[in-house]
């Protein structure tokens, strides 16, 4: 039996022990003596928003399914756990075995938000791992990360020994069948790098190098051997069908953050949103077949307690299958008491009819992402979504007996102006009044329109068309919100209006990290000797911290975020192929600023590049 890392007196002393303990139903335990490699998967933030992530579920299943590897997790330790291992010496340690992370042989970290990245040091400190690649031997493991932030690694390229860049499924055997014969063959740790450098996908920082000129701008990014790869491409898993899937995932101790089954049904997306890292990264389309959809579903109910199956995709209404596949939902899950999630489905009436049929449904909202307050905006960013739509979606919805909304806009988009700021509130007041005018007041029963309004701040991402852009500064931000809540108090409808906004600080430092170079790294180093960690919370963001963190390494925050970049400027992430091109997003910038529309892919395909993985619905270039 084996022994667990904290004592009993330590568990009584903290908030939820159950997040350490593991021995979760569906957990994997593996006799150590028939292991060959072992991995442990991180996900640098508290366990119960770890355990949501689909990503680390699907890695987790495909390395365990491997007879030679053991595949266990850690999670970040809560504030008060922290100070405790810190005082006693305890290091951080695995949930299946409990045993110490250093003596692991890799330590993957999934990159799913830049305001993580002190947690990741915070992992490594609690583990007693060197926090740069070029401190540690072999008595450490290999730290390797992935996820959405790997697309542009530099900012944390110094804390990894490895990114993987793409989709996880493709190319982890080979990588760890090299570690096993490098480490048979006595290699160095260095020389283990750099041969895998040379599988696809894998991206080994120490082996490139930056040159500046005198701006501060990228002169050129090089490898320092002549076999090292000068770009990686990203890789893709052609067929989703057959290909890994946890049908019977760990199932937590306490209630996750999302406390659901989660059923993918497809990757990547059709629409050309141009702010929208997603919907490039993932691109090409790939869906999964129904008759395997049918077939995940009925073993992920049979295989959990859970009591909510939800479909993951960027956009669902877009699956070619998706009115077969919910009418099977719901007909699997109304015996069984099995509520459906329909995150991300257009409104109209096919959707409306299918939510009328779920259970509990009515308890919630309907949500649009209009984004911008006017159409002139919403063509800018190629939304592809009218006002037209949105009322008639409205229209139907009070039919049929809704009478919540909420919608998703951002704050600071390439050429928005005031106009487009007091639209928030114009669009808010038509659909309220849509519901006067489609409900009558004797049928109203009580219930009146609620709208909630919920602002963002635009923060410019890579890969997408407006990685050119510059991003607003704080007092901008603070601003364009205060005239956003007085454009909505303008509204004859205000009082059926609630607005909510984000925070301008962290969307800030979100920017700098986004299109980061490596110069930003030892400014998170110092940030977190200052004591900044879970930056992604607001009762523990320590904003001036982070102000005197950049100011002591003379590193000045305009220049990644309000500076306008030129069409010809080397990015730090050039050298990654993800198969959507640089000229195709400079062309679709010109496009935004043109305010000109750009069809979808299912209506004809734009040259992206994408094509080029072979595979796709709608790629024809």
């Amino acid at each position: 039996m084996r022994k667990l890392a904290l004592s009993d007196e330590i568990l009584m002393q903290i908030d939820k022990p159950a997040r350490y303990i593991g021995g979760e139903k569906n957990s994997v335990m593996k006799d150590l003596s028939s292991v060959a490699v072992r991995f442990c998967m991180c996900f640098p933030d508290l366990y119960e928003i770890g355990m949501s992530h689909l990503g680390i579920q699907i890695l987790y299943d495909m390395f365990n399914s491997f007879e030679d590897t053991w595949c266990e997790r850690v999670y970040s330790p809560g504030m008060d756990l922290d100070k405790i291992m810190r005082e006693r010496k305890i290091p951080l340690f695995a949930l299946e075995s409990q045993d110490p992370i250093r003596s692991f042989d890799f330590l993957g970290i999934t990159l799913q938000y830049e305001m993580c990245y002190t947690n990741i040091l915070q992992i490594l400190d609690l583990s007693g791992i060197p926090f740069s690649s070029k401190n540690r031997t072999w008595d450490d493991p290999i730290v390797i990360g992935g996820g959405p932030c790997s697309y542009n690694p530099e900012p944390i390229a110094d804390f990894f020994d490895l990114f993987y860049i793409g989709e996880g499924e493709t190319k982890y055997r080979e990588l760890l069948d090299l570690y096993r014969k490098d480490r048979e063959t006595c290699a160095s740790r260095e020389e283990f790098l750099h041969h895998a450098s040379h599988i696809d996908g894998i991206y080994v920082p120490s082996l490139y190098e930056t040159t500046y000129k005198e701006n501060g701008l990228i002169e050129s990014f090089t490898p320092i051997y002549d076999d090292v790869p000068k770009t990686v491409r990203k890789e893709v898993v052609k067929d989703l069908s057959d290909t890994y899937y946890p049908t019977s995932p760990v199932i937590p101790f306490i209630k996750s953050t999302q406390d659901r089954l989660v059923l993918e049904i497809m990757r990547g997306c059709i629409r050309g949103c141009r702010f929208c890292q997603a919907g490039q990264l993932y691109r090409p389309v790939r869906e999964r077949s129904l008759e395997v959809l049918k077939q995940y579903a009925r073993e992920l109910i049979k295989n959990t307690g859970h009591e909510e199956i939800c479909l993951s995709s960027l956009s669902s209404s877009d699956y070619s299958g998706i009115q077969e596949l919910l009418y099977f939902l719901i007909d699997e899950c109304k015996a069984k008491k099995i509520n459906i999630s329909l995150p991300s489905l257009r409104i109209d009436q096919f959707s409306l009819d299918v939510m009328n049929k779920v259970q509990d449904v009515k308890k919630s909202s309907l949500t649009f992402a209009p984004e911008a307050g006017s159409q002139r905006l919403r063509n800018v960013i190629n939304k592809g979504l009218t006002e037209q739509d949105i009322l008639h979606g409205s229209h139907l919805a009070f039919e049929g007996g809704w009478n919540k909304v909420k919608l998703y806009f951002m704050l600071g988009l390439p050429t928005e102006t005031i106009e487009d700021i007091k639209g928030i509130g114009k669009l808010c007041n038509e659909i309220a009044k849509e519901y006067f005018e489609t409900v009558p007041k004797e049928k109203r029963n009580g219930q009146k329109i609620q709208i909630t309004a919920s602002t963002s701040f635009f923060i410019p991402k890579p890969f997408t068309a407006f990685q050119w852009a510059p991003m607003n500064r704080e007092e901008e931000f603070r601003e364009k919100a205060y005239q956003t809540r007085l454009g909505i108090m303008e509204q004859l409808n205000q009082r059926s209006i609630k607005y909510n906004w984000h925070d301008t600080d962290v969307s800030v430092l979100e920017g700098v990290f986004a299109r980061g170079d490596r110069k930003i790294a030892p400014v998170i180093v110092k940030a977190y000797e200052k004591g900044c960690i879970f930056d992604a919370w607001n009762e523990t963001f320590k904003y001036d911290k982070w102000l005197e963190a950049f100011d002591e390494c003379n590193v000045d925050i305009d220049f990644y975020t309000t500076r306008v970049r030129e069409d010809d400027e080397v990015f730090p992430w050039d050298f990654i192929d993800i198969g959507v091109s640089k000229k195709f997003l400079l062309r679709e910038w010109h496009n935004a600023l043109a305010e000109k529309v750009t069809a979808n892919c299912r209506d004809k395909c734009q040259g992206c590049g994408a094509a080029s993985y072979g595979v796709g619905f709608y790629c024809h270039c």
